[in-house]
């Protein structure tokens, strides 16, 4: 039996579609996933959303129906770049990931393309996680911190992990065994997070800001990967031939403000979907 949550001013398809989590399949006309535990079918129809009864406030919460998109987008600069940006993206909402799995995903994205991404999760749940049937269809749950520290360096690199099976295993150990507590990181405000996160192997400045913003709804982080860098040097900085790193880290904390994170995945998934195929960011 299947049960009705209000959902206006949301976009599950590009909530789901734009990089932020990479383990949801389309089912029909809807998507199926698992929200740390539990399994989860969804569908979107007009400004609800459809969800297996009983999983009404798991799915409100998981997808942040809460958020004030509209004062959220208020809070954006008035620049053409960043106006097209919030118009492409009305209803996108940050999801609120389980920290484990959050932080675990963003180290295997090092170098990886969004495809790639969802191919490594997959793998992960299928071999570690937790089987779950919905509908029909098998899902997984991602694997815990303390089943992927039991496992070997051998074992995850078997599943496409490569220089990145080390930096995971090295990082489900510490949060195994409680070296990072990730229930005390969100305590923290987000720079002594964000230096906590940043204890784990193959966590630098940019997954501790995917982490903060996804998993931890620091939704004032601003991630800046490769992709987003591009982003910024091309509709900030067009004549300026050399803008380091730094100089777009400081420029994006102070421009973008305090939902910094709203507008970074608008800005990105506006450009993966809009440009070029020659500038293309997928």
């Amino acid at each position: 039996m299947n049960a009705a949550v209000a959902a206006p001013d949301f976009d599950l398809e590009a909530t789901l579609a734009c990089g932020q989590v990479f383990h949801w399949v389309r089912a029909g006309a809807g998507w199926v996933g698992a929200v740390g535990e539990t399994a989860m079918s969804v569908e979107q129809r007009g400004g609800r959303l459809v969800v297996s009864a009983g999983l009404e406030t798991l799915a409100a919460h998981y997808f942040a129906l809460d958020h004030p998109l509209a004062e959220i987008r208020a809070t954006f600069p008035a620049d053409p770049a960043m106006t097209a940006a919030a118009e492409f993206c009305r209803g996108l909402r940050i999801v609120r990931q389980p920290a484990w799995e959050c932080v675990a995903t963003f180290i295997t994205s090092a170098m990886k393309q969004v495809p790639h991404i969802a191919q490594i999760s997959h793998t992960l749940r299928r071999r570690y996680g937790s089987r779950r049937e919905i509908g029909g269809r098998e899902i997984f749950t991602y694997p815990t911190a303390e089943a992927l520290a039991r496992l070997s360096e051998a074992e995850l690199r078997a599943c496409a992990l490569g220089f990145r099976a080390k930096n995971l295993l090295g990082a489900a150990r510490m949060v195994a065994e409680g070296a990072v507590d990730l229930a005390h990181v969100a305590t923290l405000d987000d720079a002594a997070a964000r230096v906590e996160l940043c204890r784990l192997p193959g966590v630098g400045e940019k997954v501790a800001n995917c982490a903060l913003l996804f998993g931890f709804e620091r939704v004032r982080a601003f991630p800046i990967d490769v992709w987003i860098e591009r982003v910024l040097r091309a509709l900030y900085f067009p004549r300026k031939r050399t803008v380091t790193t730094a100089r777009l880290r400081a420029f994006s904390a102070e421009y973008f403000g305090p939902f910094g994170g709203y507008a970074q995945q608008y800005l990105f998934h506006h450009a993966r979907k809009t440009w070029p195929r020659g500038r293309s960011l997928s």
